[in-house]
């Protein structure tokens, strides 16, 4: 954690579902874009924790794994310690990671996710969807945005917490 005049805070790199504004700040009001960066080392896989369907999306969701050589790109947000616990609560099913993370300024260490006991499965439709918009929203790179829309998705058509992230009001 890190301390300036506006208080304390952290970094957050997010790769999932929370790189759209709107998803993350329904309980991390404190958010604030800092930068666009990625993870070096490290690739992005779908999957739920020991092989239990995800209920909010009803499909796999986004991790991080070891990859020598691949990247992973995300945001970087700058948030309050008083949110941690809520993200935390959020990303139950993880483990907090310290990671270096390269942006345009040079590596910042910040705090991310990494699902525990991971078993791969597809995504729902509704949680690319959200991942996606959140790629092009915050100008991740064309050809990882392009990467995510080619992951493949379950055939899922339960309602999803999609239809409570208020998309473009922010």
């Amino acid at each position: 954690m890190a301390s300036d005049n506006e208080g304390d805070f952290f970094y957050y790199f997010a790769y999932g579902s929370n790189l759209l504004k709107e998803r993350l700040l329904m309980a991390n009001p404190s958010a604030r874009f800092h930068c666009r960066g990625r993870l070096k080392g490290y690739s992005l896989k779908f999957g739920s924790s020991q092989g239990i369907p995800n209920k909010t999306w009803h499909g796999g969701s986004a991790t991080i794994r070891e990859a020598p050589g691949d990247e992973v790109w995300g945001v970087v947000w700058k948030m309050s310690t008083s949110d941690l616990q809520s993200l935390d609560r959020q990303e139950c099913s993880y483990s907090p990671l310290l990671a270096n993370v390269e942006t345009e300024n040079g590596e910042l260490p910040c705090r991310t996710y990494q699902m525990n006991n991971c078993a791969d499965k597809c995504p729902s439709p509704q949680y690319k969807y959200v991942i996606v918009l959140g790629a092009k929203q915050n100008g991740l790179p064309e050809y990882y945005i392009k990467r995510l829309e080619a992951v493949e998705v379950n055939d899922n058509k339960e309602p999803t917490i999609l239809e409570d992230i208020p998309i473009g009001v922010c």
